[in-house]
C-alpha cells in the first residue's frame, strides 16, 4: 500500500546521523536472519510486509525543481543548473512516468503474492518524491509491521543503484524513530534473475525481427544495450571488490553478463555493445563511456539500431528523454532505422521474479537452488563492507549491509 496522502511535502527526510545496532549485531536494523552479516542467509524468515522502494519522480510542473533538489541534496547545485535538467521533465508536462509505473508494479506484485499464497502487504515509498520512504515506514509501523524485506527498483550494484537506497532507508528509519523497532532486510541485486532478463530477451527477439521485416539484413543490425552512466571512480568500487580487473568494476561486469546472455538467447551472432547514457557532473570527471549518441555516430557499417534499456526496471525520464528523444534523433540523423525495446515494467516474468526473490529469503533457499542465468550470481543477500563506496561523499549511515 502507498503512504497516505496529505499536505504536499517537498523535502525528503534529512540525512541520518547514525544507525541502530542491536547488541552483538553486525548489520543495523536487520532481522535475526541477517544481523550477523552472512553472504547468503541460511535461516528462514517470516516477514510481515514488503517495502517496494522507488527513485521517485515529479507529477506536475510545480514538483520538478523540489524533486531535483531532493535528488541532488548535499551537492550545492543552484536552481539555475537544475533547470538545465528540468526542461526534460517540463517537455512532458512536468510528469515522470516512474510513479505510475510503480503503482502498477505494486498492484501486480500484490496480486502475484496472493496467488503464491503469501499474505504480505506491499508498502511503496520513494527516495526523492512522494510517497516518501519515511511515510511508508510510518504507515507500516502503525499497521503493526515489525519486519520487512525491501525491494529496490534497481537491479545492479553501484552507489546510486544500491548503496544510496540503503542510506535512504537509514534516513527514513531515523526520521520516524523506528530504527530500534522496525527491521528491514533487502533482496539481492537481481540482475542475474531470469525473470528480470526475460523481458529483454523478448524485446531483442521482437526488435530484430521487426528490423528484418522492414528490409534490414541481420548483419546490418547493431544492438545497443544502454544503462545509466556513473562516475568511473564509483564504478571501480562497485561489486564488493570482486571485479577490479574489469573496466567499470562490478557495475559494468554485471551489465555485460546480462547483455551476453540476452544476445545468446535472442539473436546469436548479432553485433552488439554496452553503451551509457544520462551522464552529468563536471566534464573533467571521468564517467563510463561510450555515450550512446557517440556510439551511434561512430557506427561505420549497418543500417539499423536496436536500443535495449538493459539498466532500467521501468520507463522513466532517462528512458523517455535520453533514449526515445535524443538517441532516436541521433540515429535518424544518421539515416538509421531505430527502435527501442520495452523495460520489464510489469512483465509477468519480472513480477514473478520479485515474488521468487522474497520466497528465497522466507524459505532460506540455498544458493544452488536460486534462480540465476548469468555467469555472475546469485548476488549477496547482505551487502559487504565497503561495497559501492562513493569516494566524493564518503560513507553515510546505511542499513541492510555490513558497516561502514
Amino acid at each position: 500500500m502507498a503512504a497516505g496522502t496529505g499536505e504536499r511535502r517537498e523535502r525528503k527526510p534529512p540525512a541520518a546521523s547514525g544507525v541502530h545496532l542491536a547488541a552483538g549485531a553486525a548489520v543495523p536494523s536487520a532481522t535475526a536472519a541477517t544481523q550477523d552479516g552472512p553472504e547468503h542467509t541460511t535461516r528462514p524468515m517470516d516477514y510481515d510486509a514488503i517495502l517496494l522502494s522507488g527513485f521517485g519522480g515529479p507529477e506536475g510542473q510545480d514538483d520538478v525543481l523540489p524533486f531535483l533538489r531532493n535528488v541532488t541534496r548535499g551537492r550545492g547545485i543552484p536552481d539555475e543548473r537544475l533547470e538545465e535538467v528540468a526542461h526534460h521533465y517540463r517537455h512532458f508536462g512536468g510528469i515522470s512516468p516512474i510513479n505510475e509505473q510503480n503503482r502498477r508494479l505494486q498492484a501486480a506484485l500484490q496480486d502475484a503474492l496472493g496467488r503464491a499464497g503469501l499474505d504480505l502487504p506491499v508498502y511503496w515509498g520513494n527516495r526523492n518524491w512522494a510517497p516518501y520512504l519515511d511515510d511508508a515506514l510510518a504507515q507500516a509501523a502503525e499497521d503493526g509491521v515489525r519486519t520487512m524485506i525491501a525491494i529496490p527498483t534497481s537491479a545492479y550494484s553501484s552507489y546510486s543503484s544500491c548503496r544510496q537506497y540503503r542510506e535512504d532507508w537509514a534516513d527514513a528509519l531515523e526520521a520516524t524513530g523506528l530504527g530500534a523497532t522496525l527491521q528491514i532486510d533487502k533482496v539481492r541485486q537481481f540482475f542475474s534473475h531470469p525473470g528480470f532478463i526475460q523481458p529483454f530477451i523478448d524485446g531483442v527477439r521482437e526488435g530484430v525481427a521487426a528490423a528484418i521485416r522492414d528490409g534490414h539484413d541481420a548483419s546490418n543490425i547493431e544492438v545497443l544495450f544502454s544503462t545509466h552512466s556513473i562516475p568511473s571512480d564509483d564504478a571501480a568500487r562497485s561489486g564488493a571488490g570482486l571485479f577490479t580487473e574489469v573496466d567499470g568494476g562490478g557495475y559494468a561486469a554485471q551489465h555485460l553478463a546480462v547483455a551476453e546472455h540476452v544476445i545468446a538467447e535472442a539473436a546469436p551472432g548479432t553485433s552488439w555493445q554496452l553503451v551509457y547514457q544520462s551522464r552529468s557532473g563536471p566534464p573533467i570527471q571521468p564517467w563510463l563511456e561510450p555515450d550512446i549518441n557517440d556510439a551511434i555516430d561512430a557506427l561505420d557499417l549497418g543500417t539499423a539500431v536496436l536500443i535495449v534499456p538493459v539498466g532500467f526496471v521501468s520507463d522513466h525520464m532517462e528512458v523517455m528523454w535520453d533514449l526515445d528523444v535524443e538517441a532516436r534523433e541521433t540515429a535518424e540523423r544518421r539515416g538509421l532505422w531505430v527502435a527501442r525495446t520495452p523495460t520489464p515494467g510489469t512483465h509477468p516474468d519480472f513480477v514473478q521474479a520479485l515474488v521468487d526473490l522474497v520466497q528465497e529469503r522466507i524459505f532460506a533457499r540455498p544458493t544452488s537452488r536460486r534462480s540465476n542465468t548469468t555467469t555472475i550470481g546469485p548476488w549477496f543477500d547482505v551487502c559487504r563492507s565497503g561495497c559501492c563506496e562513493n569516494p566524493r561523499l564518503g560513507f553515510k549511515p546505511a542499513i541492510a549491509g555490513l558497516q561502514p
